[in-house]
């Protein structure tokens, strides 16, 4: 048993290692927003812009719905269309707020036991867009409850997006134009 532990103690190293590196912390610099109401912010956004991941690359159509749990979290699925396999793709998890939740600053998972910050860094007073960043610069999305946001706003988003250190230029404009989403 013990030469088996051995075996593969390099790797659980790498697992715990990699585990204690995954931050769901606010970026420095950056700050959530405050006064933050969940009841407003559930229900379906679609999303306008992204930095490009694998977990998302290809798809276009993109929304997120959010439902709040009895126990304090907060049910997420996003939905995409795949143009390349001709399909919806989906994929559910969970978010729980990092501390208080009038401040709008969420671990999410769609992985098990695995997590990524979800800060909403801008937000609508109106709660119709809004501006998320992961645990560091390098996740960004703008949403919005309408499929398209007037030239004004997204401006100012990307103002606010680069003055935060976004690499706003790298930012991928999310197609909406299915009827079916």
């Amino acid at each position: 048993m013990t030469h088996t532990f051995h075996r593969f103690a390099p790797l659980l190293l790498a697992c715990a290692l990699a585990l204690g590196g995954c931050s769901t912390a606010v970026p420095e610099g950056i700050t959530a927003v405050t006064a933050f109401d969940a009841t407003r912010y559930a229900g379906k956004w679609f999303e306008i812009a992204r930095l490009d991941h694998s977990f998302e690359r290809g798809l276009d159509n993109v929304s997120a719905r959010y439902t709040l749990q009895a126990d304090g979290s907060v049910q997420v699925i996003n939905r995409g269309f795949s143009r390349e396999k001709n399909a919806w793709k989906e994929a559910e998890g969970i978010a729980k707020f990092t501390g208080d939740p009038h401040t709008a600053s969420l671990k999410v998972s769609f992985f098990g036991p695995f997590y990524g910050g979800y800060h909403v860094v801008a937000l609508d007073p109106a709660y119709r867009w809004a501006m998320v960043v992961g645990a560091d610069r390098s996740y960004v999305w703008i949403l919005a409850r309408d499929k398209q946001l007037p030239a004004d706003i997204r401006a100012q988003l990307l103002a606010k997006a680069q003055a935060l250190g976004i690499a706003v230029d790298q930012l991928v404009w999310v197609d909406q134009s299915r009827s079916d989403s």
